[in-house]
């Protein structure tokens, strides 16, 4: 037995004071790393407008812990802005990454940044730059299929993946095929899949197929993508099609497809304000409805051993020249058998105003319609990886912003209750962000502005713990965390970036 009277007190302090963690010395976590999510603070230490114009000059940014610089989407200007945030509180204007495309995305790691660049011809196929971050110079460029929206790394950082959106022209002549582009950086290698072997089936659970003449392939819309923290597999949310995609990325195949099912707003947990002319802010009920989750951001989390997807199901339609599935339930024609009451349902302060789709609904082809779906779910999710609902937040956004900020509840740019009829605050973008042995989850909301923060280290049971806003910033499109670990302060960091008001912010966690 070691006898420790005989070491002096003050090299035990001293080997105490030098440890990272106490358990190097006890077999413990110091108190300071018990985090209570609750006492987290929330503070804004920085920001900047990009750019001059009216809106579209900020939307998704990815940072770069090597040389502090954090790369901002400026689609307007068809560039990337590049800010150094080594002070975060004084970020300071670099020379901009320019582009012969539109940039839609970026993401950083280990020094490279790749960019998704849209095609000058919208249906043509479109690029993954990819550019040293230190020399700021282009270090490769790979082929990649039409309207690559979204690019991420794996956490390994061995492949880069982009989701090709393939949308149709605004006449809807031309509909290119959505796809993924795999690149195996470490053997530079690309493989872009596209959806062909899933033509002529049905994929069920409400996935939706419904573009004029559009074979399932041409159909599917591939929207966002996360990546799993072991690298092996990527998911894709497919927003407009109502489902996800699954990748495996050791072979660089797709490997599953399903459908996300329905939000049922007759249940008391799941009310809405279906209204703008109802005279009432946050006037929530249950309707015979059913919301489409459609997401759009998704992100990853390992949580407890478990991993999860958890998506922020902003809901989209189709409203292109050539074809809309977008109508007002009043000008439905609704099935009396159904909808018994189909005249008082169609006032509009009941649900005469809310936007609803005419590709879904009519169940026994006689031209009316015997269900009513709606856009979005206006909630989060969080999703097992095979798509079974662990959490669904209900109307919980709805009401926490009339209860914190009423004047911003379901608001469109100054006007409280403006968007009730369609989408609600619509859940726009997600990030999680491990603190000790808590997980936080952010929820950009693109009507009310700022984010929801919660703790989901119970991914069952999720707890609200802040809504952070600021009326000057508008539009928040895209979120990123920084750790602790990587950021220029040395403190937990979440960026902000507005596409509305064109403005970044950066707030310390702390």
């Amino acid at each position: 037995m070691k006898n420790y009277k005989s070491i002096p007190l003050i090299l035990i302090a001293l080997a105490i004071f030098s440890c990272e963690k106490l358990e190097d010395v006890v077999g413990h976590p110091i108190e300071d790393e018990i985090v209570n999510p609750s006492e987290l603070t929330f503070t804004k230490i920085g920001g900047f407008v990009n750019g001059s114009g009216d809106e579209g000059f900020a939307e998704i940014s990815a940072y770069d812990a090597k040389t502090g610089k954090l790369f901002v989407v400026n689609p307007v200007e068809g560039e990337v802005s590049v800010w150094d945030i080594n002070q975060p509180s004084v970020p300071s204007k670099q020379a901009s990454i320019a582009l012969s495309g539109i940039p839609n995305s970026v993401a950083v790691h280990d020094g490279l940044l790749a960019i998704a660049v849209e095609n000058e011809n919208k249906q043509a196929d479109g690029t993954v730059e990819v550019y040293d971050t230190a020399t700021m110079t282009l270090a490769n460029s790979y082929p990649a299929g039409a309207l690559p929206d979204m690019v991420a790394f794996s956490p390994n950082g061995r492949y880069i993946v982009a989701a090709n959106e393939g949308e149709p022209n605004d006449d809807y002549t031309v509909d290119p095929e959505g796809s993924i582009s795999v690149i195996d950086v470490e053997n530079n290698e690309v493989n872009t899949l596209f959806f062909t072997n899933y033509n002529g089936q049905v994929i069920g659970n409400d996935f939706r197929v419904f573009g004029p003449n559009a074979s399932v392939a041409q159909d599917i819309e591939p929207e966002y993508v996360a990546i799993s923290d072991d690298s092996k597999y990527a998911y894709i949310s497919l927003q407009e099609n109502n489902g996800m995609a699954v990748v495996d990325l050791t072979t660089m195949t797709l490997t599953d497809v399903f459908g996300l099912g329905v939000k049922d707003h007759s249940l008391v947990e799941n009310a809405i304000d279906a209204s703008n002319k109802d005279d009432m802010v946050g006037n929530f009920q249950t309707w015979p409805v059913l919301g489409f989750y459609m997401p759009d951001a998704i992100t990853y989390a390992k949580i407890g051993g478990a991993g999860y997807i958890i998506s922020a199901n902003e809901g989209d339609s189709r409203d292109y020249d050539g074809y809309s599935e977008e109508e007002r339930v009043k000008d439905l024609e609704l099935d009396a058998t159904a909808f018994p009451n189909a005249e008082e349902l169609q006032a509009d302060e009941n649900l005469g105003r809310l936007k609803t789709t005419t590709a879904n609904g009519d169940t026994d082809g006689d031209g009316d319609f015997d269900k009513i779906y709606s856009y979005g779910a206006r909630s989060f999710t969080i999703w097992s990886p095979q798509g079974q609902i662990v959490y669904d937040s209900g109307d919980e956004i709805g009401r926490k912003t009339l209860e914190i900020a009423p004047a911003l509840f379901n608001n469109d740019e100054g006007e409280a209750d403006d968007r009730s009829d369609d989408k609600g605050a619509e859940p726009e973008s997600v990030t999680t962000l491990k603190i000790g042995e808590s997980t936080l989850l952010f929820v950009g909301l693109e009507r009310t502005g700022g984010a929801m923060v919660y703790d989901i280290t119970n991914p069952s049971a999720p707890e609200f713990l802040k809504w952070i806003f600021n009326t000057q910033d508008v539009a928040p499109e895209g979120l990123l965390v920084i750790p602790a670990d990587e950021s220029p302060n040395g403190e937990n960091l979440l960026v902000i970036t507005n596409e509305v008001s064109n403005t970044v912010s950066i707030y310390e966690i702390r």
